[in-house]
């Protein structure tokens, strides 16, 4: 890793600094230096016009706001989104009590979507901040490719995230994910550039960030704690020299343990809880890892085996120029999977947790860029590449816009309403499913009453609390997580009849 002195301090110098001649800099030729004397709004025009990098970047900007705000409300809520919504209806003061009290998710995004439904509590507006903040990281996810490497890593690395199945989904998500995302990519990027340069400044936004990224959700930290860890390896033989160079590093984490103190209280009780018994949801095992690669790839085996290619790929070409950031590349991915799947013994783990993850793949994908390019010798493959990552994320864009992706509870509970009449019972298994049902149905409205059961001696005590009544039941596959012995299914196979199902969504009635 070459490296200069400057005046704040030892400086490593990026490909990017060095010059993009010989990787194919689009504006070779084209731009010219924007005059210092001319006004901000000129120099941001001036940029634009003669920047083909800004140009295109705004493109797939432009592209990633129509994929994410398209039919944003367009799929049903469903159980988490509508927890989201039952949490953003209480007090800020309440928001925090409901997390002091065992609420396994930051209070940030709740907050935030407190202050949201001021607009109204529509699927649109619920969903509105991720599909924004999902827009943002697409240029902040081309200044991390760029500060990593080059402009053209940069590119590429945004045009993947552009046309991301996974990062779309969950844009369009009214949960903290997305959010999460671009807190903790502004983190990445002042964490390039700090242990880049050294500047405090950069720490100090490093552990903002990353602060901000917790607050939006736990497992933030994990991502976090290996930044600092590859700091402080990367960094060893000088700190060892003298400990005052660990002074910018120490100051980012004094930063981000002041910042969430209260909050890192919280998840240390939480996370003994969450901890104190094996999970009943989620995936255990090595499957953690299969999936989480196969969902941040596009859910396609295929596509993932290629994507884990040219990671690897580049992983090999940064270790030539940058060993720093090929080891950051390689921590970020292996470090985060190997404790979900140690985790997932004792503590649910989804994929979507791990969603910090793209930035890293998607930039450790784009760095084989400059490996390939070295090959054809020619500007334009970039264009080419772009183009491939859009081709490989069609039959996906083809299907989800017209297909719903998530339970329809609009359209069942208006098939609900339609064999319902005055007087008949409806129950919910487990009771929190009434979330989202209770978004779209209204048991007032339609004269029915709506009570909730967990397992078979609930349903025995409803029908003894009821006698006479004809009886509905609404189940999902989430009444195995509560009830894990299937007490509640054996009672329904013995005392209701199947009436139908839409999508992951069971209707039973009483015979």
């Amino acid at each position: 890793m070459s490296k200069k002195q400057g005046k704040k301090g030892k400086k490593t110098v990026s490909p990017a600094q060095r010059g993009q001649d010989d990787l194919g800099d689009l504006d070779t030729g084209i731009a010219s230096p924007v005059p210092s004397d001319v006004s901000l709004l000129e120099r941001v025009v001036k940029t634009i016009r003669t920047s083909r990098y800004i140009q295109i970047l705004l493109g797939l900007t432009f592209v990633g706001f129509i994929l994410r705000f398209y039919n944003l409300g367009g799929n049903s809520l469903w159980l988490d989104e509508a927890t989201t919504l039952t949490f953003a209806r209480q007090s800020l003061g309440g928001i925090w009590a409901s997390v002091a009290a065992g609420e396994f998710n930051p209070p940030l995004f709740y907050w935030l979507e407190h202050g949201m439904i001021f607009f109204g509590e529509s699927e649109f507006v619920l969903r509105f901040l991720p599909a924004l903040l999902g827009v943002l990281t697409i240029p902040a996810i081309y200044l991390i490719g760029k500060e990593f490497r080059d402009k053209n890593v940069g590119l590429l690395a945004a045009a993947l995230l552009t046309f991301s199945p996974f990062h779309i989904f969950y844009s369009q998500e009214a949960r903290a994910y997305a959010p999460m995302l671009f807190f903790f990519s502004l983190a990445l990027l002042f964490y390039i550039k700090a242990y880049r340069s050294n500047e405090t400044r950069s720490w100090v936004l490093f552990g903002i960030f990353s602060a901000i990224a917790f607050w939006t959700h736990f497992y933030a930290f994990v991502p976090v704690a290996v930044l600092v860890l590859h700091a402080l390896i990367t960094q060893v033989g000088e700190i060892h020299k003298d400990l005052g160079t660990a002074r910018n590093i120490a100051l980012s984490i004094v930063v981000f343990i002041v910042i969430t103190l209260p909050l890192l209280i919280v998840t240390a009780e939480l996370f003994l809880v969450r901890t104190s018994s094996a999970p009943t949801y989620g995936i255990q095992g090595v499957n953690v890892i299969y999936q989480t690669l196969l969902q941040i790839s596009g859910f396609n085996d295929l596509i993932m085996v290629l994507f884990i290619i040219l990671f690897l790929i580049g992983v090999i070409s940064t270790w030539r120029e940058d060993r720093n950031g090929s080891l950051l590349l390689v921590f970020m991915m292996i470090l985060p999977l190997a404790a979900s799947l140690l985790l997932s013994s004792r503590m649910p783990m989804i994929p979507r947790y791990l969603i910090y993850l793209l930035p890293v793949y998607f930039v450790g994908i784009a760095s084989s860029y400059p490996a390939l390019y070295a090959i054809v010798r020619d500007k334009r493959a970039i264009y080419l590449a772009i183009t491939a990552v859009f081709l490989i994320s069609t039959p996906f864009l083809a299907t989800y816009y017209t297909t719903p992706q998530k339970n329809d509870w609009r359209g069942f509970s208006e098939e609900l309403a339609g064999m319902t009449v005055d007087g008949d019972l409806i129950v919910v298994l487990p009771p929190y499913m009434s979330q989202p049902l209770d978004y779209y149905y209204s048991n007032t409205t339609d004269g029915t009453i709506e009570v909730g059961a967990n397992t078979g001696e609930d349903l025995d005590a409803i029908l003894e609390q009821y006698p006479g009544r004809r009886v509905f039941y609404v189940v999902t596959a989430d009444i195995l997580a509560v009830d894990p012995t299937g007490d509640a299914l054996v009672w329904l196979d013995k005392n209701a009849e199947f009436v139908g199902q839409r999508m992951g969504i069971y209707l039973f009635r009483s015979t």
